[in-house]
C-alpha cells in the first residue's frame, strides 16, 4: 500500500466525501476515486459502502484509517528529522480561537522561537463540535468548551487539557449590581443579556443559569466578538457573561457568579502519534496556559 493512497483515505475520513478530498488536494474527483479503488484492491476487502448519494467507510475502512495514521505519522517524523538536518527549523500549523490566542499566542510563539520551531498561527472560531474536524487542515487546534460538556472522545484525536478559565458577569460601572463584587443568579433573572451565538461555551453557561433560575434569559443581541460585547455592556445595552481573562473594557465591572460553577476549559487537539515537533508545541501551549491557571 502506497503512503499517498493512505493519505487520501485519511483525507476521506476527515472530510467525508470524494469531492471534498479532491477540492482540498487539488485533484479531480475521478482521480481520487480511482486511487481509492486501487487501495481497496490492495486491501482485499471493501473500504467503502454506499451512503445515500455518497460513500462512507466500512468497518474495515475505519480500521485501515487508524493504521494509516500510524504509517503517515512515522513517515512525517522521518521527514521532519531530515528537514531539521537541512534547515535547522521545523514548521507547525496552529489554529486557535481568538480570545485564547490573545491570551496564549505571544508566549507560545516566544517559546517556539527559542526551540527553533516556526509556528504558522491562524484564527479558528467554531463551536466545540467543529473543532476536531479542523485537524484535517491543522496540526494543532486549540479550542474551548463549557466545563459541563464532555471532552471529545475519538480514537483519532488526542485531547490535552490546558486550563480552566472562570466565566464572570460583566455590568456597566454605574449598574446597581456593581455595588458588590459577587452576584447570585437570582439577581440576574430580569436583565437583558448580550450573548454569543449558540454552541459556544459562554452561551452554554447562560443556559445553565436559566436552568437554575427557571427563567429563560432575555437575549437582545448575539455577537461573537468579546470587544463588541463589552462595548454594548458599557453603553448600557445589557449585561453579559465573559471569560475572566477576556475582560478589558474600563467602563465595565466584572462580578463573580455565586451559586453556579461557570467556566470554560481550554484544550489542545492533535493527532495521536503526531510529529515530535507538534508534540513539543502542544507542551509549549500547555506551559503558556499554566502561567494563567
Amino acid at each position: 500500500m502506497e503512503v499517498r493512497r493512505l493519505r487520501l483515505l485519511r483525507e476521506f475520513a476527515d472530510r467525508g466525501s470524494i469531492g471534498a478530498v479532491a477540492e482540498a488536494l487539488h485533484m479531480t474527483p475521478s482521480a481520487v476515486s480511482q486511487q481509492m479503488k486501487v487501495l481497496a484492491d490492495e486491501a482485499g476487502v471493501p473500504l467503502f459502502e454506499p451512503d445515500g448519494r455518497g460513500l462512507r467507510l466500512t468497518e474495515a475502512g475505519h480500521a485501515l484509517v487508524l493504521r494509516a495514521d500510524e504509517v503517515i505519522a512515522a513517515v512525517e517524523r522521518a521527514q521532519e528529522e531530515m528537514a531539521s538536518y537541512r534547515s535547522g527549523k521545523a514548521r507547525v500549523r496552529l489554529a486557535m480561537f481568538p480570545s485564547g490566542s490573545t491570551l496564549l499566542l505571544p508566549s507560545v510563539l516566544d517559546r517556539a522561537a527559542l526551540a527553533g520551531i516556526e509556528v504558522d498561527a491562524f484564527h479558528l472560531d467554531v463551536g466545540y463540535a467543529d473543532a476536531a474536524p479542523a485537524l484535517a487542515d491543522f496540526d494543532i487546534v486549540v479550542t474551548h468548551r463549557d466545563e459541563r460538556t464532555p471532552a471529545v472522545n475519538h480514537s483519532r484525536v488526542r485531547v490535552t487539557e490546558l486550563m480552566r478559565e472562570p466565566v464572570d458577569v460583566i455590568v456597566p460601572l454605574d449598574s446597581p449590581l456593581g455595588a458588590s463584587d459577587r452576584v447570585t443568579v437570582s439577581e440576574l433573572a430580569e436583565h437583558d443579556w448580550i450573548s454569543v451565538e449558540g454552541g459556544f461555551p459562554v452561551d452554554d453557561v447562560l443556559q445553565s443559569i436559566s436552568a437554575v433560575t427557571g427563567v429563560a434569559p432575555r437575549v437582545t443581541q448575539r455577537m461573537l466578538d468579546f470587544t463588541t460585547i463589552e462595548a454594548l455592556v458599557a453603553g448600557g445595552h445589557g449585561i453579559a457573561l465573559m471569560p475572566r481573562f477576556a475582560v478589558r473594557h474600563p467602563a465595565v465591572k466584572r462580578l463573580e457568579l455565586k451559586g453556579v460553577r461557570a467556566a470554560r476549559v481550554y484544550e489542545a487537539l492533535s493527532r495521536p502519534r503526531s510529529r515530535t515537533v507538534v508534540e513539543r508545541v502542544v507542551e509549549q501551549i500547555a506551559a503558556a496556559a499554566a502561567e494563567h491557571s
